[in-house]
């Protein structure tokens, strides 16, 4: 046992110093536990605030499609240039190897396939699941307009309660009904919903006008989808307008891994995220990596 007599009194209290009070960095967080808010530091870099996830969850409703034929040889090499990857709890397991230290969001929701009504989803993850492969968010659809709204409404809160039991934010992803308008008003109504019932963060789409009132009037962080395939400024156009209007990041997939060049690309895009490098001058730097990629398979 230690000597008592031998331990030192403190003397360094600082008493004139008032104790600082750590902030948070992220929009609506605040008020979160600790573990909440050092998963989502995991996720969105603390320095720019952004973050740049890389999905690659779509097979859950589409199949091995364009691109993810093979998670292991086109996926897993881009992977460490990336904040986050979005992904499946199958391809966590089977394809991901475990020395990956970057975090991981998973997709929480799932049921029907592109050959049915993609809103009748439900929760298809356990909580518990979750934990045991050390997930730093969940991710789960929420279809406002589609049929089964009510459902995957209902999907997202009972997920946000689960998360808040055991300190796992939740992304809501908003997906466009098919009788829905893609405009910022459609948005604007999807994210706040979102928001108001407890997600942490919310993913959703572009628009080219009034985007900044969808980032404006969502209290918690957005981060931008990729969407469909573009040709590489356009995306590179998106994702810089994106985040020069208010969101905290892209969440991108088929703009990356059916790219020409998808580790061109994915570095590009960290640029113009965590950088506001501009559309014209990331193309010229998509293109100097990925004539140095080509210039290195030629010689081989």
């Amino acid at each position: 046992m230690p000597d008592s007599e031998a331990v030192k009194e403190g003397k360094l209290f600082f008493e004139r110093v008032p104790m600082e009070t750590c902030g948070f960095f992220l929009k609506g967080a605040s008020a979160l536990d600790w573990g909440m808010k050092n998963r989502l530091a995991r996720i969105f870099n603390p320095q720019s605030g952004r973050t740049v996830m890389l999905a690659i969850d779509h097979g859950y409703f589409q199949g091995p499609t364009t691109g993810l034929e093979r998670i292991d040889l086109k996926i897993v090499p881009l992977a460490p240039e990336a904040d986050a990857l979005m992904l499946t709890r199958g391809i966590l397991r089977t394809t991901i190897p475990p020395m990956y230290s970057k975090p991981i969001v998973m997709r929480a929701s799932g049921g029907p396939s592109i050959l049915k009504e993609l809103s009748n989803e439900e929760i298809a993850v356990d909580i518990e699941d979750a934990i045991r492969m050390n997930v730093s968010m969940l991710a789960i659809q929420v279809f406002i307009g589609g049929e089964y709204e009510t459902r995957s409404v209902h999907n997202m809160t009972r997920l946000v309660d689960q998360g808040l039991r055991y300190g796992i934010p939740v992304m809501a992803v908003t997906a466009v009904a098919k009788e829905m308008v893609r405009d910022a008003r459609y948005f604007r109504l999807a994210c706040r919903i979102c928001a108001e019932l407890g997600a942490h963060v919310v993913k959703t789409y572009y628009v080219d006008e009034g985007f900044d009132t969808i980032t404006a009037s969502c209290p918690v962080p957005i981060v931008m989808a990729g969407g469909k395939k573009l040709p590489e400024l356009e995306a590179l156009t998106m994702a810089f307008n994106a985040v020069r209007e208010g969101a905290a990041g892209v969440d991108m997939g088929r703009n990356i891994f059916q790219s020409d060049a998808p580790l061109a690309m994915i570095k590009t895009i960290r640029e113009v995220v965590h950088h506001n490098l501009k559309p014209r001058e990331a193309l010229k730097l998509y293109q100097s990596l990925k004539n140095v990629k080509a210039i290195s398979i030629n010689r081989k």
